[in-house]
């Protein structure tokens, strides 16, 4: 599949209120840095700082010098999340065609933008209509407000139930060396024979977060590679994940300048056949079959 996306995708969660709490003016400058580095893809979704960061970096777009024919806006809707902006009685989701127009609004409103690149259902709901979100849609497509959709975190059954009119382009899932279900569960062989993109949140899983089995099985191999490969452990990470053959384009979440730089270099690192084994033999704890 042929994208107008960066390879590496800046996520923004993190940004405002769940993360780093950037200011207005740290917001520019990190999309200045950030666009400037080769990365022209803005990863959201509507909940991100509980309904905040969206209008936080539109705002902050607004005074950068990027123009936003040179980027890509992703942003995500559809999860109906309790909050000071939402005092919900439960956490839901809503794919009515009502709170699709609603969420889609919002997020143009609040980017200061008349269209979004792609539109990606959060999570499937139980309850999803999937003529009504073809219909809407389609309409949206049609008014030029997104320029296509995708989902996030569906199986390829919930991708089926959707349809292919309009088709689903893409598919966001969680998928790193630490999370490797979507390698065996049949999400990717999916992807690539359908013709749906691949993103990863979290793609360089829970490396650094928790100490495991997993992790200390892991830390002397990457750290044995790092003097093989010259790279970082970031990059190792990201060059295992961008290995497999679905192309896959993951979704960095950091604010560091350097570290964005960092997984820039990854696209052009390839490991060799037995290293990218052992590091997946390292993760899962045993031999493949």
């Amino acid at each position: 599949m042929k994208s107008k996306f960066s390879r590496i995708i800046s996520g923004t969660m993190t940004w405002g209120q769940w993360g780093k709490q950037l200011s207005e003016k740290e917001m520019t400058g990190l999309i200045e840095t950030t666009y400037e580095l080769g990365i022209n893809t803005f990863d959201h979704a509507d909940i991100y700082g509980g309904y905040t960061t969206e209008a936080e970096f539109g705002a902050a777009f607004a005074q950068s010098a990027v123009a936003r024919e040179q980027v890509a806006f992703i942003t995500k809707c559809g999860i109906q999340y309790p909050s000071d902006a939402r005092p919900l009685k439960v956490k839901h989701y809503d794919y009515t065609p009502e709170h699709l127009r609603f969420s889609l609004s919002n997020s143009l409103q609040n980017l200061q933008t008349d269209y979004i690149d792609l539109l990606l259902l959060h999570r499937p709901s139980p309850l999803m209509d999937a003529a009504a979100i073809h219909n809407t849609l389609e309409t949206l497509m049609k008014e030029g407000k997104i320029r296509a959709f995708g989902v996030s975190n569906f199986t390829p059954s919930q991708i089926d139930l959707l349809g292919t009119k309009p088709q689903v382009t893409w598919n966001q899932i969680e998928c790193s060396l630490t999370h490797t279900d979507a390698l065996t569960n049949g999400d990717l062989d999916y992807c690539q024979t359908h013709d749906i993109g691949v993103m990863a949140w979290s793609p360089l899983g829970s490396y650094f977060k928790d100490d495991n089995p997993t992790q200390q099985r892991l830390r002397p191999l990457l750290k044995e590679l790092q003097k093989t490969y010259a790279a970082t452990e970031d990059q190792l990470l990201l060059a295992w994940l961008m290995q497999h053959q679905a192309t896959i384009y993951p979704v960095v979440g950091t604010t560091q300048p350097e570290r964005l730089k960092q997984s820039l270099a990854a696209e052009s690192l390839t490991l060799d056949i037995q290293d990218w084994f052992r590091l997946y033999e390292a993760s899962r704890g045993h031999r493949v079959a």
